[in-house]
């Protein structure tokens, strides 16, 4: 098979990335860090069908999109974000469909000295099979440690990497004695483009009652806001509804004025009594039946009185 030249195949690249921002109008920017060539290709495959992964040098990227500029302006917004070992993409169904299939391809590699720490690794309280000889490799990283029947034993939970951090010789080979693959790697979603608009991809989380809770609050501060400097508003206007009939209510109980709200209240402040008399027997089942527990408890006491301590046949 005839390998194509260096020319041909650049120019089958620009073609082919102009092809598909022009088909697809969504796409994710993803980090392509650590990620190795058969797993790439089993990405690759479980994306078949339903988004089409493209990688290649960020200057060709850079290139292809400022070329196409005058049919699509807005995509002006990918080139900030194109460094790194970046990649595109390209998919027409739903993007949290897609992100979630894109952070199920990850697979667990080992710690490599010189790498960054994703995340905090902590080694677990364990025996670790090891012979008494290693100890002075554990006591160098300051984890505590005893030999129980023969082996080193990690007597607590160690942090030994924290988020961020290179990963240092030592402790890529204390994992690596240990079996523990603390770290899992994939395409990391980077930024999100849709029709024109990219944002991150901590957007896609939101849910309908995230953007409610969010409406409401607001709502309640344009409630609070036009209540204090008395500019009637849709949100305030209940409220200072049902403020005015608190004072309307107050300035009846206090004069012969009256209306069909505050006939209750001012039957209430002429006789409390009979409002009393109506609540007591309410209070009084309650009180009742806790009464009357007591009694059946004391029930088997009252026959054990009568057997005076002696058996049927005594």
């Amino acid at each position: 098979m005839v390998r194509e030249d260096k020319a041909s195949w650049k120019a089958n690249y620009f073609l082919k990335i102009v092809q598909l921002l022009d088909e697809y109008p969504k796409c994710f920017l993803v980090n392509a860090d650590n990620v190795g060539s058969k797993q790439m290709q089993q990405i690759r495959i479980s994306l078949r069908g339903h988004a089409v992964v493209l990688m290649g040098k960020n200057t060709m990227m850079r290139k292809a999109i400022r070329g196409h500029l005058g049919s699509n302006p807005k995509l002006d917004q990918l080139l900030p974000h194109i460094k790194g070992n970046i990649g595109f993409v390209f998919t027409k169904e739903e993007l949290v469909t897609i992100r979630d299939m894109l952070v199920s391809n990850k697979v667990r590699a080992p710690a490599r000295a010189g790498a960054l720490a994703p995340l905090d690794v902590v080694v677990p309280a364990q025996n670790t099979g090891l012979g008494p000889e290693k100890t002075s490799f554990f006591q160098a990283l300051n984890i505590p440690t005893k030999i129980t029947k023969g082996t080193i034993e990690i007597i607590q939970d160690v942090n030994l990497i924290k988020s961020g951090d290179r990963v240092g010789m030592s402790e890529a080979t204390l994992l690596n004695m240990l079996n523990i693959s603390p770290f899992t790697y994939g395409l990391a979603v980077q930024k999100v483009y849709d029709s024109g608009t990219i944002f991150d991809p901590a957007i896609l989380d939101i849910t309908e009652a995230d953007l409610k809770a969010k409406f409401m609050a607001g709502v309640a501060r344009v409630a609070a806001l036009s209540l204090a400097i008395k500019y009637p508003t849709v949100a305030s206007v209940p409220h200072s509804i049902v403020n005015g009939l608190k004072n309307c209510l107050a300035l009846a109980a206090v004069t012969d004025i009256t209306f069909k709200e505050a006939e209750k209240l001012k039957e209430y402040l002429a006789d409390p009594s009979k409002f009393a008399a109506a609540a007591a027997p309410a209070a009084a089942a309650p009180a009742a039946a806790a009464a009357a527990a007591p009694a059946k408890a004391e029930e088997p006491e009252e026959e054990s009185d009568d057997d005076m301590g002696f058996g049927l046949f005594d």
